[in-house]
């Protein structure tokens, strides 16, 4: 059974910073690609940031310079640190790992809430 855990999430002011964390299991880790994805009230969920088994990393341009996407792949866990959080950065935040070798795959986490509010 494929489960995506993220943690992490809660409310934080403009200008500060969060550590996501989505802890995988039941997948060979180095086989997918993993990323985070936001989905804001009354928005199509967004690509955030991506990062290869090799460590080839891909960000949306509204979070680049703030936002760090990072693996263990000893550990099965991808990381998101946010820094100079803005209020439109607000949304669920959702771990995803996919597979694009050997057989197609696709996986979702359930999403941890970040707010970013005075």
């Amino acid at each position: 059974q494929v489960q995506l855990v993220e943690s992490g999430g809660g409310l934080v002011q403009p200008g500060g910073s969060l550590r996501l964390s989505c802890a995988a299991s039941g997948i060979t880790f180095y086989q997918y690609v993993m990323g985070w994805y936001r989905q804001a009230p009354g928005k199509q969920r967004e690509l955030v940031a991506a990062i290869t088994s090799g460590g080839t990393t891909n960000y949306a341009d509204s979070v680049k310079g703030r936002f760090t996407i990072s693996r263990d792949n000893a550990k099965n866990t991808v990381y998101l640190q946010m820094n100079s959080l803005k209020p439109e950065d607000t949304a669920v935040y959702y771990c995803n790992a996919e597979r694009t070798v050997i057989r197609y795959a696709n996986y979702w986490g359930k999403g941890t809430l970040v707010t970013v509010s005075s």
